[in-house]
């Protein structure tokens, strides 16, 4: 595992704010940016401004998903952030596991320069709890985005959520997505069901649009097969949404090879 994570250019991390608001953010560096000895997990790299997750304050539960899209492997570190400095997280991890490669969408991934002072990527309009025309068109179709959960015992999560574009629904200002069979942990649903503060990231990886919310998530139980139920399990999760944050990522990769795993949409 850790030979996997020091071949890795990309993370996600799941955080509190200064005022206490869950995030999961991206970060990016060059291959070995993330580097682990025993216990302890060095990333070479910080949420710059304006990320809401800027200045992250030391002394909280982190979690940290690496994904690499081109050969469909993921996996997931979850502790204590010990050190936050600029460009530099450290974490004791409690929890390190991998996960399946289902609903992983194959894409290879190319990092976008830009020059920050024109007002390019990484410069966040600030939008209320209300998703406008275009992000909703961003979440229809995405296929894929990014859950951060917590749990007052265990800690932050952060997970990959993917399927055929359109698995996530918005509806009334309120997103909702059925809950794909997986490896049967339930870290996800499992933190919801004890604390509903929830955040998404979605990234648009041909356009390079990004959207951050923070909000409360709740699971839905509905009769499995029914209309929007795609994989069959009678689960839902659904996200009232009450930050946004809207900017542009620093990646591209246009081309997919969309998850053979992938359920059929059902309505």
């Amino acid at each position: 595992m850790a030979k996997f994570l020091e071949q890795r250019n990309l993370a996600f991390v799941t955080a509190r704010d200064s005022a206490g608001r869950l995030w999961i953010s991206a970060l990016r560096g060059e291959r070995g940016f993330l580097h682990g000895q025993g216990s302890s997990l060095t990333v070479e790299a910080a949420p710059q401004s304006p990320d809401p997750l800027h200045g992250l304050k030391p002394g909280q539960p982190i979690g940290l998903l690496t994904i690499d899209f081109a050969i469909r492997r993921r996996v997931r570190v979850n502790g204590l952030l010990t050190m936050s400095r600029p460009g530099l997280l450290q974490i004791d991890a409690d929890q390190a596991f991998g996960n399946c490669p289902s609903y992983i969408q194959q894409r290879v991934l190319e990092p976008v320069a830009h020059d920050r002072a024109d007002g390019g990527p990484g410069v966040q309009e600030i939008a209320d709890s209300v998703l406008s025309a275009e992000h909703e068109r961003l979440i229809r179709r995405a296929d894929t985005f990014f859950l951060g959960t917590t749990h007052p015992q265990r800690g932050a999560d952060s997970s990959h959520k993917g399927g055929n574009p359109g698995f996530v629904r918005v509806e009334n200002g309120v997103i909702w997505w059925p809950d794909y069979a997986g490896n049967n942990l339930f870290n996800s649903l499992g933190n919801i069901a004890v604390d509903p503060d929830a955040a998404l990231l979605f990234i648009d990886f041909a356009s390079g649009g990004l959207l951050q919310l923070s909000g409360r998530a709740e699971l839905e139980w509905v009769v499995p097969g029914a209309a929007g139920d795609d994989g069959g399990t009678g689960r839902r999760v659904r996200f009232h949404p009450q930050h946004v944050r809207a900017g542009t990522a620093e990646l591209r990769g246009a081309d997919v090879a969309f998850s053979p795993h992938n359920p059929v949409l059902a309505g």
